[in-house]
């Protein structure tokens, strides 16, 4: 045994090391300047030792690793700004060295003479794939709970840590571009064919099969290494590859529309270094991670959708000093889709769950939403039997309040009505622990006005969850003017225990996710309004890097629905607060026409019966006189749909809607998918420098109309040069 802090090594009879990852105090193993620190002295020991005939790596926890560590990527920006500061002539120079660092540490492992074999046995992610692919042999356990994966692309970088050039080395390039350009996870079985991994075995043949590997002769030199050797397809310069890489780029360009440097450099350290040996290949690579680790989009997207979110989702906005929420039981009532859905998640994370309706067959058909998602689940290979009987068993429909008597939390998921909410809220309390705490699922009724229904608004909470819930990540966390600590911190420990991640929102119409959305929407209706053609408008959202197209949006949401939100916000504010022509439109569309949404089949597009796809519906042209195509800019269709959007998150950060910049960016990339490139809607602003976007609102102000005009707190944050992190995440500390 040796005195490491990360690892452990038992050399057996036969002369083979297994080098045990198992880092202290983490629950996963990752990537630190320590860890590769001790990696480096582990490969000189077993180099200096002549009794050590070759090495098994694998790890003592249940998933390989998940990467490098978050404090590793922090510590990148940390050097380029310290360096840029110190010596700018030098910076570049500071930063490629240390993104080296793990680049030529893998690339010593390969050449160190000995043999080496990686014995994955859950989630090997990032650069432990990276290192796994360095080592000579690669044993991946057939269990269900190994994924490999370069995921980095998600984060706006790229594998570069020998990724980019160890794959094409051994996969096809397709299969190569495909795995990098996209960072979609691979089974064993997957990565086995695609020769990224040698065998796959019983979870308890692993460590023996890896040995075995080495007792049968591996050598312990790589395909790239020996004389002669080839890419798999041939290279570069084949035919193959002619039909290939001229259409790579363009099928990138349809996929991300050039948002994303990180993807496009994938392509190109794939092409360039094919074409080269492969140390000048890793030196390509490391040159365009380099590069790409001073992008915005890379800085931008790592703090938001890594770094950000880890810490929302461990809770950095729980209230201290509270003792973590037991939910031995939870309670939903209204079993419709939504409460069906909240349902399922809830039993999906183990905890014991009543569905509670207006009668036993409206509670039964709650519960059969859940048996067909897991009969899905099952069909699909993501779950067994014996876990989707488990997860069934845990839901009891019934129509009896006194279900809920014993549970620790109880969520109202009932019809969008005030009556109907306060009529429930009654009959719950009727019987509910006097320590519970109530949750109500609302998508646009304030919460301080609900608790008012409520004899304990302290322990009155919403969670506003998005649909479908199984699969939408982000559920907004919110609090009414009397919302206690206790309620809050059970709502997130609840959010936690299914997985989400939570954003805590204080009390308004519409909340945060909903308030961007229907800007999003409504300058698409502007935009229809002007005669732009539909078309446009769509692929213009998706080149500015949304997933979907506004149009197509409220088709999912239903264009009823914004016509109920109009009707309901007249009501209760007035005709002035909805836009007299954007109601003429959906009523139209809704009264006139029929067109409701996707659900009716037919809304801003119409629904064929599959395999046909959904199409504009043609009547939108008739509705306004059309504007040629080629006088319509398409830059300036990106900007009103991303300005728009950002501005309304502006406001809700200056009304203290949303109190912390990491929760607007994450739940505006979370909630409704705004172009994750930017790191989110404040990340967009202070990415272009809050000046540029304050003149680029006045510029579409004096066209576009005055919802464009930036706020005060806007103009104050560019006279003073902040940004929304920096003038807001001084304060976090005390505003959570």
């Amino acid at each position: 045994m040796s005195a490491y802090k990360n690892f452990t090594i038992e050399t057996d009879a036969d002369g083979i090391a297994l080098v045990t990852w198992d880092m202290p105090d983490k629950s996963m193993n990752v990537f630190t300047v320590e860890v590769m620190d001790e990696l480096d002295a582990i490969i000189d020991q077993v180099v200096a030792d002549a009794a050590i005939k070759g090495v098994v790596i694998t790890s003592g926890k249940s998933s390989f690793s998940g990467g490098a560590d978050l404090s590793m990527i922090k510590a990148s920006f940390d050097l380029l700004k310290e360096a840029e500061a110190a010596d700018p002539a030098t910076a570049v120079q500071k930063l490629f060295d240390a993104t080296g660092r793990m680049t030529w540490l893998f690339r010593k492992l390969e050449t160190c003479g000995k043999p080496w074999v990686s014995a994955i046995n859950g989630t090997c992610m990032g650069g432990a794939f990276e290192m796994s692919l360095a080592c000579h042999g690669r044993v991946a356990s057939n269990a269900k709970s190994v994924k490999i994966a370069l995921p980095e692309v998600k984060v706006g970088i790229f594998p570069g840590a020998g990724g980019t050039q160890r794959v094409p080395r051994l996969a096809n390039a397709q299969d190569a571009l495909q795995m990098m350009t996209t960072g979609s996870s691979l089974t064993a079985a997957r990565a086995k064919a695609m020769n990224l991994v040698h065998q796959v075995v019983e979870p308890d043949q692993l460590i023996p099969a890896a040995k075995q590997m080495i007792k049968d002769g591996l050598k312990p030199v790589q395909p790239w290494d020996e004389k002669g050797f080839k890419a798999p397809g041939g290279g570069i310069w084949t035919p193959a590859s002619a039909q290939l890489w001229p259409a790579a780029p363009a099928i990138l360009r349809r996929e991300t529309a050039g948002n994303y440097p990180g993807a496009l450099a994938i392509l190109k350290c794939v092409y360039e270094g094919l074409q080269v040996p492969f140390e000048t290949g890793l030196k390509i690579e490391q040159r365009y991670f380099t590069y790409i680790l001073q992008t915005i989009e890379a800085f931008s997207m790592i703090r938001s959708l890594f770094i950000s979110m880890q810490e929302l989702g461990k809770g950095a906005r729980r209230p201290a000093g509270v003792p973590k929420a037991e939910l031995k039981k939870v309670a939903v009532v209204g079993a419709g889709f939504m409460g069906a859905s909240i349902a399922y998640v809830t039993a999906a994370a183990g905890i014991p769950v009543v569905l509670i309706d207006r009668d036993q067959e409206a509670a039964d058909k709650g519960k059969a939403h859940s048996e067909g998602l897991v009969t899905g689940a099952i069909g699909k290979g993501r779950m067994s039997k014996e876990e989707g009987e488990k997860l069934l068993s845990l839901i009891t429909p019934t129509p009896d309040y006194a279900g809920l008597a014993d549970a620790d939390l109880v969520i109202e998921a009932v019809f969008e009505d005030r009556n109907v909410k306060k009529d429930v809220t009654e009959k719950i309390e009727a019987v509910l622990r006097e320590d519970a705490i109530f949750a109500s699922n609302t998508s646009t009724l304030p919460i301080t006005g609900l608790a008012k229904n409520s004899k304990r608004p302290g322990q009155f909470i919403g969670i506003h969850f998005f649909s479908p819930v199984d699969k939408m990540m982000l559920v907004e966390v919110i609090l009414g003017k009397e919302t206690g600590d206790r309620a809050l911190a059970t709502a997130l420990d609840y959010v936690a225990a299914i997985k989400k991640t939570p954003i805590v929102v204080n009390d308004t119409r519409g909340f945060y996710v909903n308030r961007c959305v229907f800007r999003y929407i409504g300058e698409a209706y502007d935009m229809l309004l002007e005669g732009v053609p539909a078309a446009m408008i769509e692929n213009a959202a998706k080149m500015a890097g949304m997933p979907v197209g506004p149009l197509s949006l409220n088709d999912e949401v239903a264009v009823d629905l914004s016509y109920k939100i109009f009707k309901a916000s007249i009501a209760d504010l007035g005709p002035q607060s909805v836009d007299p022509r954007h109601m003429e439109l959906v009523t139209k569309l809704v009264e006139g026409e029929g067109r409701l949404g996707r659900k009716a089949g037919k809304g801003f597009y119409d629904y064929p019966p599959k395999p046909a796809k959904k199409k504009l519906w043609p009547g939108l042209k008739d509705l306004y006189p059309q504007q040629k195509p080629d006088d319509v800019d398409v830059k300036v269709l990106k900007e009103r749909l991303l300005v728009t959007i950002a501005l309304e998150a502006a406001r809700t950060m200056e009304e203290g809607i949303v109190t912390d910049p990491r929760e607007a960016d994450v739940g505006s990339i979370l909630g409704f998918g705004f172009a994750p490139y930017t790191g989110g809607t404040l990340s967009y602003i202070d990415g272009m420098g809050v000046k540029t976007f304050v003149a680029l609102c006045e510029k579409l102000a004096a066209k576009y109309g005055d919802h464009f005009q930036p706020t005060p707190l806007l103009k104050d944050m560019a006279a003073k040069g902040e940004t929304f992190y920096s003038r807001f995440t001084a304060g976090t500390k005390q505003a959570a």
